[in-house]
């Protein structure tokens, strides 16, 4: 007979450090940890904000959301941009005043995908990108209430995007086939080759601009896909990064253990 156990029940053995560790988590602990992460709760609390703004500047429903279908179309090209150019680029980490930022926002994350701290991006640099980015394209459809609008439509598809974002970390095999597919690609993206599949869950621009691959065979394996390019002879060139790390860059990251191997010698010990 099998049991229910509570996602928040034991909650110390799914951490590494201060954060949870997404290869030590099941489906449930996920959805504990993320309706419950801060930064979650902030964008919950930003779309409601948002969506009450674009409702009380509104004089036409229509009007105030036709900048929803235009930004779930501008997204994933933004993100892609980004992705590809900035988070992937080397210029941040040879600045002495960037280089925080670069580690902050996406070079912990290739150091170490399963870490649910730095995977979640920083309200401080995601909500302004949001807002500078479709706020504009709403205020020009309908005023201030399709810049809101846009702004709480953005903020929502992060959520969505964050979501499968952690599903594609998670020690979880998903049943639905486009989410095993999607994950597929993202995992490739970080344990084979970073310079390609830079989408979440739409790889539309990575097709467009050529940077897409479905397996590991249609590409050799890049040295650069756990440190992004800045290994030890950079880092002796621009020490920024690695004295904020307080060690040398990894060429992998620490692998989390699966929950059956923990679970293996318990389970000997009981029979």
């Amino acid at each position: 007979m099998s049991t229910f156990t509570a996602p928040w029940r034991n909650m110390s053995a799914i951490r590494t450090g201060r954060s949870f560790d997404l290869g030590k988590m099941n489906l449930s602990q996920l959805w504990f940890a993320y309706l419950t992460y801060p930064t979650i709760l902030l964008y919950f609390a930003l779309i409601t904000g948002a969506a009450w703004a674009a409702i009380h500047f509104s004089t036409s429903l229509w009007m105030t959301l036709i900048p929803v279908p235009v930004v779930i179309v501008v997204y994933p090209l933004a993100w892609y941009a980004i992705h590809r150019f900035i988070l992937h680029g080397r210029w941040l980490y040879r600045n002495h005043w960037t280089a925080s930022l670069w580690k902050r926002i996406h070079f912990d994350h290739h150091q170490d995908p399963h870490l649910l701290d730095v995977l979640f991006g920083s309200p401080l640099n995601t909500v302004p990108t949001m807002a500078i980015i479709t706020m504009p394209i709403g205020g020009l459809i309908a005023g201030w209430s399709g810049a809101f609008c846009a702004l709480s439509t953005a903020l929502i598809m992060t959520c969505i995007y964050e979501f499968f974002h952690c599903i594609q970390h998670l020690a979880y095999k998903p049943r639905w086939k486009w989410v095993a597919d999607i994950k597929q690609l993202h995992v490739l993206h970080h344990f084979h080759d970073e310079d390609g599949n830079y989408g979440i869950t739409n790889y539309v621009p990575d097709r467009l601009f050529s940077s897409f691959y479905r397996e590991a065979r249609d590409r050799p394996r890049s040295k650069h896909v756990f440190n992004l390019g800045y290994d030890i002879e950079e880092a002796h060139r621009y020490p920024w990064v690695m004295d904020l790390t307080g060690s040398p860059p990894k060429d992998r990251p620490d692998g989390a253990r699966p929950a059956a191997s923990r679970t293996t010698p318990d389970r000997n010990r009981a029979a």
